[in-house]
């Protein structure tokens, strides 16, 4: 039995939590069904490798463009990737937020984990804007299966097409807990201090600066700190531009603000290995997003034991279940 996923729509030198997410559970349902392989459809630049265990049961192929050349790869993910896939023996393929154009015979299974174009207030350009709409629309009614995370999700899901009810299945994320903990490594502090220059005990933001994630208003916040406790408290911050001026409108935010450099230290993006660390060493967590369907980077802050403090936005309610501080941002 024979299944093939095209990871071409992300980002093919960063690791992503679509990224980490499908790497997953490639090879957690390899583990558990041994009559189970892949067919990996992913950039060329990209790394990915699975355990010794399974590795022999993943083809991965390189023979089409990745998200750092769009167009490209829109064509290849609409076009080329299912009939190479059904030629090569799948029996379903899974996509990303899409149904290819050029199905060649294949059922789709579609997760269905964004659904930002649809607000204004998301800054998302005209251009990708159209497409995504076109593309949801079009795969929410004809996908064979709808893959998504949260009932938050369900229930916007189903106010956009009502038909997609019986096709949908909602399956919360998880987490690696050999990763996510809350027991530190020996010489993390240690670690952390060398290659950041920073100490147990700060404010901690994990995410790319898209503008839905609203930087700007933890800028606010924080600014409203006394001096005292940012002194002793800096805002640690990691993760990457994503679209739109997200980071520089941030730290812009934080100068109007005047609050010194020296307390704002955006690390960009950091290994893997050191992402545990950091979660265990924050004072707390900060997510002021104005939506998510899921918000992972808050159950991972919750699974190294460091506290959190997110926006009141409904899958805030659903995800933490009581275990976080919610908050009104704007307030």
């Amino acid at each position: 039995m024979k299944f093939s996923l095209s990871l071409l729509c992300e980002n093919p030198t960063r690791k992503t939590g679509l990224t980490t997410l499908y790497a997953a559970l490639i090879e957690k349902s390899l583990l558990l069904y041994p009559e189970l392989s892949w067919i990996l459809y992913v950039g060329e630049a990209m790394e990915i490798e699975f355990p010794p265990e399974v590795a022999s049961r993943v083809q991965i192929v390189r023979d089409y463009a990745g998200n750092d050349r769009v167009y490209p790869r829109l064509f290849a993910d609409h076009f080329l990737v299912a009939p190479h896939a059904a030629k090569n023996g799948s029996l379903c393929h899974v996509t990303t937020g899409f149904i290819p154009m050029r199905k060649a015979g294949l059922p789709i299974a579609m997760h269905m984990l964004t659904l930002h174009h649809l607000s204004e207030d998301n800054q998302v350009d005209p251009l990708r804007k159209f497409y995504r709409s076109m593309a949801a629309r079009k795969g929410l009614e004809n996908a064979d299966l709808i893959i998504t995370n949260t009932e938050f999700v369900v229930s916007q899901i189903l106010q956009i097409c009502p038909s997609a009810k019986d096709r949908m299945i909602q399956s919360y994320e998880g987490l690696d807990h050999a990763d996510f903990n809350d027991q530190p490594e020996e010489g993390e502090v240690e670690r952390l201090a060398e290659s950041y220059g920073i100490t147990p005990g700060y404010l901690f933001w994990s995410s790319n600066f898209y503008p839905y994630k609203q930087a700007e208003l933890l800028m606010d916040a924080y600014a409203d700190l006394p001096d005292e406790l940012q002194e002793t408290m800096p805002l640690i911050m990691v993760g990457g531009g994503g679209w739109g001026n997200g980071l520089d409108e941030a730290l812009e935010r934080a100068k109007s603000n005047s609050i010194p450099e020296h307390r704002v230290k955006h690390l960009g993006w950091v290994p893997d290995e050191d992402i545990p660390a950091l979660f265990r060493h924050a004072h707390l967590f900060s997510l002021p997003s104005r939506e998510e369907t899921f918000g992972r980077c808050v159950l991972e802050s919750m699974a190294c034991g460091t506290p959190c403090v997110v926006n009141d936005i409904p899958v805030m309610h659903e995800v933490t279940q009581g275990a976080a501080k919610i908050v009104d941002y704007r307030d």
